[in-house]
């Protein structure tokens, strides 16, 4: 018999790390092996499903940094270390970590977009000799919003890293601005060498990408990731259907030259 592609499976919280008023990143025990960019459909009981990156994962492990955001969300907030929670998948594809060797490498993400690249950095700052150059460009509204603090200040000891907010406070000491402010000061030697991963918000997608072509990054050098997409996973609900793709199993993560044809 088939096996029901809908099936969860309970897995367990090991542990709860606060980032934000409203970011969590819960790390589960899980046997599944996604590929860096890839999402899988986390489910309560009489509650309810929705699709969360994969923000890292280890042998027996993977991690997920969820917003809360609506009614599922809510509820996973409030579970504890112990308990449990359901997954399927993992789904989609991933960022293709072998075109990205001995080039130099951009990434840039914008607040939540933060989580599903992150994995893709740890793995390059595990192997600083496979690129060229790593640089991470990241920005958030607030100081408040700043994700993973403790892995940017450890990135930034041995790599480029730009944290920059919309708008700082009294105690903020670093960058203030949009993203695309800061590709701006970017120089490449050689674009042709350079690949680019951009994830965040629609607008801050387009406008980051554009500020890319203009420095004379070819188009089919930049990486992006539609995860905000997502709904049941295996293309059956179309929710995430732009034209004849289906984001869900073509994505999320697709090459500028096919994702430039998706804006919906």
């Amino acid at each position: 018999m088939a096996q029901n592609p809908y099936l969860p499976h309970k897995v367990k919280i090991l542990s709860i790390k606060r980032q934000t008023k409203i970011d969590y990143t819960f790390k589960l025990e899980s046997s599944i092996k996604p590929d860096n960019g890839q999402f899988v459909e986390v489910s309560l009981p009489k509650i309810g499903e929705c699709p969360i990156s994969v923000s890292d994962f280890g042998d027996g492990w993977i991690e997920m940094t969820i917003r809360r955001v609506g009614r599922v969300t809510n509820v996973l907030h409030d579970l504890k270390e112990g308990d449990g929670m359901f997954i399927r998948g993992p789904y989609g594809n991933g960022f293709p970590l072998q075109k990205y060797k001995n080039k130099h490498i951009v990434i840039a993400a914008g607040g939540t977009g933060l989580a599903p690249v992150k994995s893709v950095v740890n793995y390059f700052y595990d192997r600083l000799d496979l690129v060229k150059q790593l640089n991470l460009l990241t920005g958030f509204k607030s100081p408040e919003d700043v994700l993973f603090k403790d892995e940017l200040e450890k990135w930034s000891k041995d790599f480029n890293v730009i944290v920059t907010v919309d708008q700082g406070n009294k105690d903020w000491t670093g960058d203030v601005g949009l993203i695309t402010e800061y590709v701006k000061d970017m120089d490449f030697s050689n674009p042709e060498e350079v690949e680019v991963i951009v994830v965040g918000p629609p607008m801050m997608m387009k406008f980051t990408v554009q500020e890319f072509l203009k420095l004379g990054v070819p188009e089919e050098n930049i990486t992006v990731s539609f995860e905000r997409k997502m709904c049941c996973g295996i293309g059956k609900c179309g929710h995430c259907k732009i034209d004849d793709t289906y984001v869900c199993l073509e994505g999320p993560v697709f090459n500028y030259t096919k994702a430039m044809e998706l804006i919906d």
